[in-house]
């Protein structure tokens, strides 16, 4: 087991921050040509709402271009500068929010952050403005989750609290982590959580890797051996990972360029990126089309509504660069919540799976609070197929409609779908009859969504006087049972691809674990490191190769 000690982690964290901050913080970066081509509805950057209307004022702390400003969304206060934080609704049907903050006369100006405290603040309105109720104790970037046995976990880096409730009492402890021999990404800052279905919970971490915990406060294990973040040169920080009635989504932001990304998944282990900006400096938008243009938008965090739907994200904003927020100063940074587009609910209704020989696609769009979808829709607008070709303006066309009641029920013509068998979440976009954005994602009812998810750990080498034994150690970190399954190793040898052996891993249930042993002909030389990889597969489907570096022979 693998326990990161905290002075060390503090130290890191520290240092790359500050490290961070002698060079420039803004860059910009190259879009793919192909993005100009993306329709209104493609990038999640689409989904941001103006702000709820407050109270405007001008008698505040900030450099002109967030002033005037909505001083009464999210939290603020001339006495602090905050940071990071997420919001939970509780029982009593207030909204509560754990949040971050230092005093704004620190010496060390906005730097002031390692030493930072977590408050607990609670509003009647999902946008503030929040009270501090209490504070919880010292702390950085925090993230709040339920588990299911209905305490709470409050993460922070570094550590963690527990309460019985969102108003405690708070129990200060750490994680514990496991590597499960693959290289730690980027240290273990800035985590994110999602509860899976069976009350488990996926983890990302600040470099991308995935891992998971039986119960929130288990060991987290790590599955990836790779980051799971867009492929491009980006100074990756504040993933956010969130599940809802569909799928995963995970955003993660390039602080250098000031670009954010987004990535969806049917597992969280396995990640699609979608073109087009996440978000961008300029989305806290007033109904009447000004803005408060504050310079940096870091720690998205997402309130969701009872599918799982992001209907709020918060963010850490700041006026100005961070190095220019001094003690005493005009300058400050706070916690803003912007509204989100949370999507229609969308059901597939046909049972056989799509192949490129089904002529028509069934979808049900149901009615919500606001919405009709018998009136309020540009019936033409609409598109539905894999995301690669809706978010380009393709897809099937609108066929006919009839009514389920409230609901609504529309035949497209199935024709440039394009959906594949590996699709999961076939997206919808169109317009409501204002010209305002309508999308949603469905799952496909033939697809299984809960499956096994086998991973194996390095292999342990034995070398005999003819032979080298192997063993393996695999686990199911899947929700559900899995079939039995083959484990196969590859070792890299003179520029080739070679077969050191397999064996039959049989069948786990969740969480469970077992070795299997194998024997490879004694071609390892003493002392050499080889390039290894190990590919597990089921009927049913081929689990993530991992790959890895061993000696056998020392």
């Amino acid at each position: 087991m693998r326990t990161v000690n905290k002075a060390v982690l503090i130290t890191f964290v520290f240092a790359l921050c500050v490290n961070i901050e002698l060079f420039p913080q803004i860059t910009e970066r190259p879009r793919p040509a192909e993005w100009e081509q993306l329709v209104p509805g493609a990038r999640f950057l689409d989904r941001f709402l103006p702000l709820p209307q407050g109270t405007l004022s001008k008698d505040v702390w900030g450099a002109e271009n967030v002033i005037p400003r909505y001083i009464d969304n999210g939290i603020e206060d001339p006495m602090y500068s905050y940071w990071g934080g997420n919001i939970l609704r509780g029982n009593d049907g207030q909204y509560h929010l754990f949040v971050c903050r230092w005093r704004e006369d620190s010496p060390n100006g906005h730097h002031e952050w390692p030493r930072s405290h977590v408050v607990h603040a609670v509003s009647a309105q999902a946008h503030g403005p929040f009270t501090v109720r209490d504070s919880i104790g010292s702390g950085h970037n925090p993230e709040i989750f339920r588990m299911k046995d209905g305490r709470y976990v409050l993460y922070v880096i570094d550590n963690r609290y527990v309460g019985e409730s969102l108003n405690g009492p708070w129990t200060r402890g750490e994680f514990e982590f496991d590597c499960r021999g693959r290289r730690l990404i980027e240290g273990l800052s800035n985590l994110t959580f999602a509860r899976r279905e069976d009350g488990s919970f996926l983890m990302v971490c600040r470099g991308g890797g995935v891992w998971i915990s039986e119960t929130g406060l288990s060991p987290y294990r790590q599955l990836t051996d790779r980051r799971v973040y867009p492929d491009v040169d980006g100074q990756f920080e504040d993933p956010v990972v969130w599940r809802d009635h569909i799928q995963y989504h995970l955003i993660v932001n390039d602080w250098l360029g000031r670009i954010a990304f987004y990535l969806r998944s049917k597992d969280g282990v396995s990640w699609i990126v979608d073109p087009g900006e996440a978000y961008l400096p300029g989305i806290a938008r007033h109904p009447d089309g000004s803005s408060e243009d504050w310079f940096k938008y870091e720690r998205m965090k997402v309130l969701q509504d009872e599918y799982g739907r992001a209907i709020q994200a918060n963010f850490a904003v700041i006026d100005v660069l961070k190095n220019d927020d001094k003690p005493n100063d005009i300058h400050s940074s706070k916690n803003i919540a912007i509204p989100l587009n949370p999507g229609l609910l969308l059901t597939v209704l046909d049972t056989r799976p799509i192949t490129p020989a089904t002529k028509t696609i069934r979808v049900k769009i149901a009615a919500e609070k606001g919405f009709d979808p018998h009136t309020d829709i540009d019936l033409a607008s609409l598109r539905f197929g894999a995301s690669t070709e809706v978010n380009f303006g393709r897809g099937a066309k609108m066929k006919s409609t009839e009514k389920s009641g409230a609901d609504l029920i529309i035949t497209f013509d199935a024709a440039g779908n394009g959906i594949a068998p590996d699709e999961f979440a076939p997206k919808l976009i169109g317009k409501n009859i204002r010209g305002e954005l309508l999308y949603g994602y469905a799952r496909l009812p033939y697809i299984n969504y809960i499956e096994p998810i086998l991973s194996a750990l390095v292999p342990v080498f034995t070398p005999r006087t003819d032979a080298m034994e192997i063993s393996v150690e695999v686990q199911n970190f899947g929700q559900v049972a899995s079939s039995e399954a083959t484990l196969q190793l590859t070792v890299e040898k003179n520029g080739e691809k070679i077969s050191a052996g397999s064996a039959v891993v049989p069948p786990l249930k969740p969480y469970e674990k077992t070795t299997v042993f194998f024997s490879a002909a004694p071609f390892f030389e003493k002392g050499v490191e080889y390039n290894c990889t190990i590919t597990i597969r089921s009927k049913e489907k081929a689990f993530s190769p991992f790959g890895f570096k061993a000696t056998p022979i020392r």
